[in-house]
């Protein structure tokens, strides 16, 4: 048996290679292209205020409860760590610091938004993939009405106004959990210890935490809604949409986190 020729087996291996980066580059260029086309038509008629509304209502009410116990309970444990970690080096003073500038900047943020992510992405590619199954997206352009317009400028502009009031929110409830851990197990004074809290944060560190927010609600109802649009027909199609959307919105609020963070600071 002839053996085979070396250089067609380095092809073969790097078409196997090549394949799915090039895959992976054309699916980046539809996702850029999808939102390009949404921010343009962001500012441009037919503009739907009631849909806004009901997405904001059902991306931040409904959100509310699961963010507030996640900040609360993630305030209290920066306070016990922080206090772990600052009496080696006697340094308890500095809890009330910490926990504010950690819950201000980058907790508060990520923690809202990958839960967003993970509550509504879901159910917006879900639902848009749904619909796309069903043809109800068709029977939208039958009427002349735009499905971007339509189902996904609302949901965009919903979630980038919604997430910094969720985060806002969620920095008072975390730091509310810190201050009451702090004082009924750490034995800080209450009025020193929001004093302290006061004292330290900077506007800065509040606006980060916001224009954050406002980037994570766009990355979230991005993801959802163009996963919801683009996937294959079938039950099988909707639950692949529907972890896909997830598992993109959180991986692209760390990223974009990151970027953030190191624009800011």
């Amino acid at each position: 048996m002839l053996p085979r020729d070396p250089l067609g087996l380095i092809l073969q291996g790097l078409a196997l290679l090549g394949r799915p980066v090039l895959q992976s580059l054309l699916a980046l260029g539809d996702m850029v292209s999808f939102t390009l086309n949404v921010l343009l038509r962001t500012f441009l008629p037919p503009f739907y205020p009631r849909i806004i509304l009901q997405h904001a209502v059902e991306i931040g009410f409904f959100s509310l409860p699961v963010v507030g116990l996640t900040a609360f309970f993630a305030g209290m444990v920066l306070a016990l760590q922080g206090h772990t970690g600052f009496a080696r080096f006697s340094a308890e003073a500095a809890v009330p610091r910490i926990v504010a500038l950690t819950l201000t900047r980058e907790l508060g943020p990520v923690l809202t938004g990958l839960i967003v992510a993970g509550r509504m992405s879901s159910a917006i590619a879900a639902e848009i993939a749904s619909m796309k199954v069903t043809e109800q997206i068709n029977a939208l352009i039958t009427l002349s009405i735009k499905p971007l317009h339509y189902l996904v400028v609302p949901r965009v502009i919903a979630a980038v106004i919604v997430l910094p009031i969720l985060v806002s929110i969620s920095d008072i409830i975390g730091i509310m959990g810190g201050t009451l851990i702090s004082v009924y197990q750490l034995d800080f004074h209450p009025d020193t210890y929001l004093q302290n809290t006061w004292n330290f944060i900077e506007p800065l560190d509040v606006i980060s935490g916001l224009v954050k927010a406002s980037a994570f609600g766009f990355l979230i109802a991005i993801m959802g809604c163009y996963q919801g649009l683009r996937c294959e027909e079938g039950a099988q199609g909707v639950g692949r949409a529907t972890t896909l959307a997830v598992v993109a919105a959180s991986v692209s609020i760390l990223f974009a986190n990151f970027i953030l963070t190191s624009l800011f600071f």
